[in-house]
């Protein structure tokens, strides 16, 4: 059995959740809660959450941090893969946007090294990335496609410079909802033109990469048709995936339904089911083992449950996460 640690998300919590509607956010404390409730078999989540700078203030004191820290390690939990605040309304701005967008960009990054590096040296965190995207809408990009990417390129080499600087590694979520990481196409251009496969690489989601194949917001680069055979899909998804594995450095496990979902400025992402959603395409762990061949070359050393969108009252639901833990511990396995 492979020693790939199992991880939950917290991002279900925050990401399109809206205060004074019937799906306000839930606390950091409470998603820990919901995490180290699940079990099945006697077994757990492997000592390790994910944690998100939007559930946390980027710049927080060094005595508030290492209290989460030390609220974490309460729960036998340890930090992995860290969000860096890139999005306007946070702390930074389209990577590809004016000139202080793009240097809020690389601030933002620079922030999510500093809580990194208290995590680390307080003994809550030993592995994981800092995870970005562009922060710019599909749209603005299409505005000028080779000059955005390039923009883009130049922003995160500046953000990866930081990042190596601290010991991290930037992972770079291929969402079709953010401009230039919308397709695989442009998303193994934007890696292309950046060329620091030491310090960026790609965040897989297996819902979001399935787009990828239908080609939303991007049906010049679609693969096949929504009434695919489970041979065309297979015909289709093991090349994509060829050419992604290499960058590929950090791995959220997901479902998806063939449909997008979304609101604000995560409009028209890919939708996270159960994984146990009847109506889901993904077989979960065939697809992520393509993913998780020769993942120790990488340093991937966990893996990620990703449920956003999912509402709170599934969230609440125990059974909602005893069956993405098993779920999990199968992907762990067949490695």
């Amino acid at each position: 059995m492979s020693s790939l640690k199992v991880h939950n998300a917290m991002w279900p919590g925050l990401v399109g959740k809206e205060e004074g509607t019937d799906h306000p956010p839930i606390s950091l404390e409470h998603m820990l809660e919901l995490t180290t409730n699940a079990e099945v078999n006697g077994r757990k989540y492997s000592a390790s959450t994910t944690s998100c700078l939007r559930g946390i203030d980027p710049d927080a004191s060094e005595d508030d941090l290492k209290k989460i820290a030390d609220l974490i390690a309460s729960k036998n939990l340890k930090v992995g893969t860290l969000v860096a605040p890139i999005w306007e309304g946070t702390v930074g701005g389209p990577a590809f946007g004016s000139p202080s967008d793009r240097d809020n960009f690389v601030l933002a990054v620079e922030k999510a090294c500093r809580v990194a590096n208290i995590f680390r040296t307080h003994g809550v965190r030993e592995y994981g990335s800092i995870r970005i995207d562009t922060a710019g809408g599909v749209e603005d990009w299409a505005k000028d496609p080779a000059g955005n990417t390039a923009l883009a390129a130049d922003t995160i080499q500046r953000a990866a410079k930081i990042a190596a600087d601290n010991g991290e590694r930037l992972a770079m979520e291929g969402e079709i909802c953010w401009g230039g990481i919308h397709s695989w196409k442009d998303t193994l251009d934007l890696l292309e033109t950046i060329d620091m496969p030491e310090t960026v690489g790609f965040q897989s989601d297996l819902a979001h990469t399935y787009l990828y194949l239908l080609g939303y917001n991007a049906p010049e680069h679609a693969l096949v048709k929504e009434d695919h055979t489970n041979e065309e899909f297979w015909a289709a998804y093991r090349p994509m995936v060829d050419k992604l594995r290499p960058w590929t450095i950090d791995f959220h496990v997901a479902q998806n339904d063939g449909t997008v979902n979304g609101s604000g400025a995560h409009d028209k992402t890919g939708r996270h089911c159960p994984a146990d959603d009847p109506k889901g395409k993904l077989d979960i762990v065939a697809c992520s083992s393509e993913w998780l061949k020769n993942h120790t070359d990488r340093k991937i050393e966990h893996i990620c449950w990703d449920g956003c969108m999912f509402s709170n009252e599934l969230l609440e639901e125990r059974q909602t996460w005893n069956t993405i833990l098993d779920t999990m511990l199968q992907v762990r396995c067949a490695q």
